[in-house]
């Protein structure tokens, strides 16, 4: 089954917090896990605030994007659904970042899985897309 993970998945696989069980578990299981690029800058926005704050050295955060970056079956590029993720955005008036997400779950009908309750909430606001709680 494939399914669209976002960054407050992809981040707990390097990062360890609360749900790193859980989302390694996924990743170790048989799914097609995928997610647009963004999610790349997403997990280092993550992986930055770790490293402002002394919890990760320059190195130890280089090696965690390029670790959840390369765990991801497949990186979709933004620019094949942008015009949908806008549409998106402005319908549920939503911030756009988690709409990229939510227009590739509908473009695959595939499942999103995340631990952002914004991100699940908007899925429920729209026909055809299943959020699942990480």
């Amino acid at each position: 089954m494939i399914l669209v993970i976002d960054a407050s998945v992809a981040a707990k696989w390097v990062l360890p917090e609360h749900g790193t069980d859980l989302a390694v578990a996924l990743r170790n299981g048989t799914d097609e896990l995928i997610a647009p690029t963004l999610i790349i800058a997403e997990i280092g926005n993550a992986v930055w605030k770790r490293a402002l704050r002394n919890e990760l050295s320059v190195e130890e955060a280089i090696t965690a994007v390029e670790i959840a970056a390369g765990l991801m079956t497949r990186l979709i590029p933004l620019e094949s659904f942008a015009i949908r993720a806008t549409e998106i955005a402005i319908e549920l008036r939503h911030p756009i970042y988690d709409c990229f997400y939510l227009a590739l779950a509908e473009r695959e009908r595939a499942p999103i899985v995340s631990a952002d309750d914004k991100l699940l909430g908007a899925a429920k606001k729209m026909k055809g897309v299943e959020g699942r709680r990480l």
